[in-house]
């Protein structure tokens, strides 16, 4: 395997391992990932036509991996909260609503 073929393959593992934790090894995504690399591995010397469209097809994969892990790191985040005030809201980004002279609310 060639260097970015090697690195994408470690890249998957690791989404793996981040996804299933420690027993990663035992799963039927892990098997498959495997056997096919192993199945599209090519001497330095053959350029193949099937070994690029599978190392498309691996990045597309670790692609999908990581962006389904952020997402759902993401969700835990903002979505397990309830409903915010608009003060807790403004400071989450960086904000800080107008305070109103005298003290008083925008209700009068």
């Amino acid at each position: 395997m060639a260097a970015a073929p090697l690195r994408v393959y470690r890249a998957i593992l690791k989404e793996l391992r981040l996804l299933k934790g420690p027993q990663y090894k035992h799963t039927m995504a892990y098997n498959y990932v495997t056997e096919q690399f192993r199945k599209n591995q090519v001497s330095g010397e053959r350029y193949c036509r099937a070994q690029r469209e599978a190392v498309h097809t691996s990045h597309t994969y670790l692609c999908l991996l990581s962006s389904t892990r952020q997402h759902m790191e993401l969700h835990r985040l903002y979505h397990g909260r309830g409903e915010c005030s608009p003060e807790e809201t403004a400071g989450r980004v960086g904000l800080r609503l107008p305070s109103q002279p005298g003290g008083k609310g925008w209700e009068n």
